[in-house]
This record gives C-alpha cells, structure tokens and sequence, in this order.
C-alpha cells in the first residue's frame, strides 16, 4: 500500500519545476505558430462515450483505450485521440455552417498501451484541424505549419515523411484484394513486419506482378523522384491521381521554402484507418518514434453526420521535449527577477514594493529573513532568481546582484 502511495503507475510521470517551465514553452511556441496561421482554439472533454472512438471511426484499437462506466451504465473512454473528439463538435456544433473551420487544441490523450513498449500512456498533444477544404494547397500548408511548428522550438535536424493513403488503398483495389484483409495488411506494413506481409500476401490469390508491388512499397522511400518511380508500378486510377497529387503537393511546400524537411514514405500505411489521402511523420534524432503524426481523413465526420473533407495533425509534446533534451537545445524560460526580503518593521514596506512591481511585470518572490543573508543568497543562485532586495529598514534596502555578485545598499525612496 506504501508502495503504491509513493510512485505513479507505469507510463505516466510527475513534470517538476524546470521541466515543467521548458514544457509550457515549447506548448507556448506552438500554439503561436498555430495562431499566426489563423487557427482558433478549442477544447474537447477528456473522457467520451466509447462510441466516439468506435472501430468504424477508423480510431485506435478499442483494447487500447481505458474504459470505464458511468453511473448510468454508459461506457466511457479517456480519449485516445483528439482528432474524433474534434470531428464529434464539429458535427454538433458547427453542422449549419459551409464556411472552413481552423481549429487548434493542447490537451492530453490516454492510451493503455503494451508495458514492454516504455511509451507514455498519458500524453500531451498540440495539433490543428483543417475542416472543409480538400485540395492539396490545404494539404501543403498544414504540412508547412507542422515544420514551422518544430523549427519554432529549436529543432533543426527533422524529417517529415510523407505517404499516401489513396495510393495504397488504389494498389489493393487494383490486385482486387479483398477489404477484410486490408486492414491486416496495413497493420503489418505499418509494423514493417514484412516476413508477415509475404505470408499473408502468399495466403491469397493475388497474381507475381501484385504481390511484388505491395511487397515492394517500402521501397518507395526519399526524394520527390519516388514519385515517378511508383507510377510505373500501377494503372489504376485512384493510385495513379494520389501520386500525383504528392508532387503537387510537393511543389507547393517549394514555395513555403520548406522543402528540405520533406522526403516521402509510399510504404508509410498508418494504422489509424480513418486517412484518406495523404499521411505524415514527423522525425528527429533523439527519440524512438515519431514526433508528429497527421494527414487527411475526408470521411471521418460522415461518421457522426456530417460531411466535411478536413486535414490535420497532432505533435506529441513530450516526445518534443525529449528530443531537445538529448539535442542539448537550449529552451530559455522565464525566472523569478528579484527576491524581497523584509523582518517584521519593513513587512508593509516590502509589500508594498512587490506589488507595485509584480503589477509592471516582475516576477517578485516574497519571504522574512528566517536565515541570514548569505544563505538566501545561495538559495537564489540554486533557484536562478536574479537578485535580492533586502529590506533592512523602513528607510534602507540593501540589493544583492546574483549574477555578479555585486552589493549596495540604497534609499527606499530611490526604488520610486
């Protein structure tokens, strides 16, 4: 019982002071880019009815979500997932409206992932959702914010891969593979299990010149001339306009100047079934996985009533910071400015002082001289406070800079 009351469950952690500062700037660097681009926050509950996140939403697998009744019988999930949650209110709050939406959120999402995979199980996600435009200018920019995003907090070594969701969905069309097997196949593609996708794709009737070309998606990975590469491989239709619309994509991100960041991934089949077109990854050294997840999913709102194509993603903010952590970039965070120090004589002085400088701006820590000056002094250097103001009197006030070390004393009156 002890054990329990001094440790939190696996896959969830306490953020001290320091990191919790780093955090909520790296989060305040990218809601500002997401604000630049115009897009208005909202917020979504942290637990939905399971149906929200059923399996006809294309949502994760419904054993990865922690489940729970309310007092009606109902059940609830923590969500797994911002994205329904936002495809949910949009189609009740906003079903009146034709004109796009630009929504964009930060809050946490619950996954009760395997142990063995060490990944957090509560995890903070900072994403936008593009609602009501479906060409690839609106594919273009989201990618762009995405990259302007993590340029934002100082990465600079990332990639973004990009795949395509139509040209996977039009290759197993074109080798006539049926639908019950489709989402096996992405699972281990996605996987990379490609032993498993050979004895599957043995297992059916699929003619050499099929199966080769499946088995040869990840194959279909770097520059722009990918692209190309995989038209040769297929006559259908849908495969063949969603290449296409990768390289218009690609030219437009040309103009966004970011086209450095981006290479393509044709075998990149994410599991999340709900995409419909394009499908992206974001990279950097530092983590095991990916940093940002996103793409289009055109139909997911018909799943609560309401069609509207729409485009999006979500950066996983811890996994951010742990990549600036192992990069050893430096995140500069605010810190107190002066800490005021006062007896029993000056406490109405130095109150009053604190405040007038906390309304200018100041971040003003506030104590008694309960031990003498030298340890308050190493107390503000442990705690990075940039100096201390002293009230010996109502008419003296000695200042410590703790950066250099320098002292005076000075009038009261001169602080005015």
């Amino acid at each position: 019982m002890r054990d329990k009351q001094l440790h939190t469950p696996e896959g969830v952690r306490d953020i001290h002071c320091n990191e919790a500062l780093k955090k909520n700037e790296i989060q305040r660097r990218i809601m500002a880019v997401f604000h630049h681009y115009g897009f208005l926050d909202v917020q979504t509950p942290t637990f939905e009815y399971i149906d929200v996140f059923s399996h006809d939403s294309g949502t994760i697998d419904i054993k990865n979500m922690y489940k729970f009744f309310d007092s009606d019988g109902n059940i609830l999930v923590m969500r797994p997932d911002i994205t329904p949650s936002v495809a949910r209110m949009m189609a009740t709050g906003y079903h009146h409206e034709n004109t796009p939406k630009r929504f964009c959120y930060l809050g946490n999402a619950f996954r009760n992932i395997e142990s063995y995979q060490l990944k957090l199980r509560e995890f903070t996600q900072a994403g936008v959702e593009l609602i009501g435009i479906d060409n690839e200018d609106a594919d273009a920019e989201i990618i762009a914010i995405v990259i302007q995003s993590l340029l934002a907090v100082g990465l600079k070594d990332f990639q973004i891969d990009i795949g395509q969701a139509g040209f996977f969905k039009g290759l197993l069309e074109e080798a006539g593979l049926d639908s019950k097997y489709e989402e096996e196949l992405r699972m281990l593609i996605d996987q990379k299990n490609y032993i498993a996708v050979e004895e599957l794709l043995d297992s059916l009737d699929l003619d050499h010149v099929h199966k080769k070309v499946l088995l040869d998606l990840p194959k279909f990975f770097g520059d722009v001339k990918v692209i190309e590469q995989a038209k040769s491989t297929t006559m259908n239709k849908k495969a063949l306009a969603a290449l296409e619309r990768l390289e218009r994509i690609y030219s437009i991100l040309c103009d966004y100047k970011v086209e450095q960041y981006v290479s393509f991934d044709l075998g990149m089949v994410s599991q999340i079934n709900y995409y419909t077109g394009i499908v992206f990854r974001g990279y950097t050294f530092g983590t095991g996985v990916s940093i940002v997840d996103g793409g289009r999913y055109d139909t997911l709102l018909e799943e609560f009533g309401h069609s509207a194509p729409a485009v999006g993603f979500a950066i996983i903010v811890d996994e951010v910071m742990n990549s600036i952590e192992r990069q050893h970039i430096e995140i500069k965070v605010p810190s107190t400015d002066t800490l005021l120090l006062y007896n029993r004589k000056s406490r109405t002085m130095a109150i009053s002082v604190a405040d007038r400088m906390r309304r200018e701006g100041m971040r003003i820590e506030i104590g008694m001289l309960d031990h003498d000056l030298d340890e308050n002094i190493t107390y503000g250097k442990k705690n990075r406070i940039g100096g201390i103001m002293n009230f010996l009197s109502l008419d003296e006030v000695e200042l410590v800079n703790l950066k250099t070390n320098e002292r005076n004393t000075v009038d009261v009156k001169s602080l005015f």
